[in-house]
């Protein structure tokens, strides 16, 4: 992955929503080449349970800034020492369904294993960028949202776990500052605003 159009980008912000949230997009480099670290969320969660997330969480009157937010939750949903973040860049900020205003923080960070440690991370999965980008693992939709009219959503299918939503949203955009891999011209389908969404 190569960081200088992530340096150089000048994020969006988004300043208009009733929450603040940030999250961390944890780069861990392997011999076998970059992986990506996201975390499972917890069924039994309100919001956006079973999904594929970043680690980061909702800003807490205690934060200095945004980047504590994105750092003190990972601390806690996955044992991520702030002193092991070693910060790269900024995607632009985005709107959530849940009302919140999501800054997304790019990270390099050791190798080694993390756990859950809190009870809204299920899992832990460390994803190959090598296999994000094949296109055999990725798909996508043409919708009409509720919330934002017309939109497209991103699926990216590895490992058994399915990245979408948004996450998939910074992830795509990740990937397009930081690697050849750019967005199809043309969804692989139109589907009505009613129809499922992965489980």
């Amino acid at each position: 992955m190569d960081f200088a159009g992530l340096r150089s980008h000048e994020p969006a912000v988004v300043d208009d929503q009733e929450r603040e949230a940030a999250v961390i997009a944890p780069i861990v480099d392997r011999e076998s080449g970059p992986h990506i670290l996201f975390t499972k969320r917890a069924d039994h969660l309100s919001d956006h349970p079973g999904q594929m997330s970043f680690p980061g969480g909702g800003r807490e009157p205690e934060d200095d800034s945004l980047e504590a937010t994105a750092k003190r939750e990972a601390n806690e949903e996955i044992g991520l020492k702030p002193t092991e973040v070693s910060l790269v860049g900024r995607l632009d900020d985005i709107r959530t369904i849940t009302r919140y205003s999501v800054r997304p923080f790019v990270a390099e960070i050791p190798d080694r294993t993390y756990v859950p440690g809190d009870g809204e991370v299920a899992e832990v999965a460390v994803l190959a960028v090598s296999d994000l980008t094949d296109f055999e693992n990725y798909q996508s939709e043409r919708r009409e949202h509720p919330h934002y009219g017309e939109i497209r959503l991103h699926y990216f299918y590895v490992d058994g776990y399915t990245v979408w939503g948004a996450t998939a949203r910074m992830f795509v955009q990740l990937l397009e500052l930081t690697t050849e891999w750019t967005v199809p011209p043309e969804p692989d389908r139109e589907v009505g605003p009613d129809a499922d969404y992965p489980v």
